[in-house]
């Protein structure tokens, strides 16, 4: 797989029918290695080890529904009290981050209320933060480290 833009991390892997493995610690259970999933499990790696957010506030690939449609978000991270803190939006290496994958967030954010939104392909990363208010989002440098 392609090196990504993100701290070198240890992973489990395992070769199944032909199909590399990669065990995700969050659903803990082994996925399919896809190029999505690699620039997935790299972002929830950073999120826990870099900016220390507990795994017991990360979801990763839950169905939510966005104006009668079945979607599924990539990462969220919830406040200790449920609401939710982050969004991350994924996409393959090979995929660039236009505005569309922005508008795809919002939309997810629609429903989910996040304060802060993250767009990654493993390359290039992207951070917001909700201004409600004015319905509008607002570029960042980074996103926030935990805060219990």
């Amino acid at each position: 797989m392609q090196e990504l833009n993100f701290p070198t991390y240890t992973f489990r892997f395992k070769n199944s029918e032909n199909k590399v493995s990669i065990f995700d610690a969050i659903r803990k259970k082994f996925v399919i290695l896809q190029p999505e999933e690699w620039v997935r499990q790299h972002c929830v790696h950073y999120l826990i080890k870099v900016k220390n957010y507990p795994k017991s506030l990360i979801n990763v690939e839950k169905e939510l529904k966005v104006n009668d449609l079945k979607k599924r978000y990539d990462i969220v991270i919830f406040n200790t009290d449920g609401s939710i803190h982050l969004i991350v939006e994924c996409k393959a290496p090979n995929i660039k981050i236009k505005q569309n994958t922005f508008d795809q967030v919002a939309r997810y954010n629609l429903a989910l209320n996040a304060t802060y939104l993250m767009v990654t392909n493993g390359l290039n990363h992207y951070y917001c933060v909700m201004d409600f208010k004015a319905e509008k989002y607002r570029f960042l440098e980074d996103i926030p480290y935990f805060n219990k």
